[in-house]
């Protein structure tokens, strides 16, 4: 009875430690998102025009694929 105890308690702990591992992994993924979003406004900071360009561009090319022709 007592060894079932502690492997229920084993099992409990990894789970515990598994969801821990599964929120810190959510965290740096949102740190990873803001450090990209920051350095995609640089960028575009840096290069106004040729921003607008490639999103005219990409917009163009996405309208045509999506209309077929």
């Amino acid at each position: 009875m007592e060894k079932e105890r502690i492997k229920n308690m084993n099992e409990e702990l990894e789970e515990i430690l598994e969801e821990g591992k599964h929120l810190l992994e959510e965290a740096n993924l949102e740190e990873r998102f803001n450090e990209m979003k920051t350095e995609a406004e640089l960028l575009i900071r840096k290069h106004p025009i040729k921003s607008v360009l490639v999103g005219a561009a990409a917009g163009f090319i996405f309208a045509k694929l999506l209309k077929g022709d």
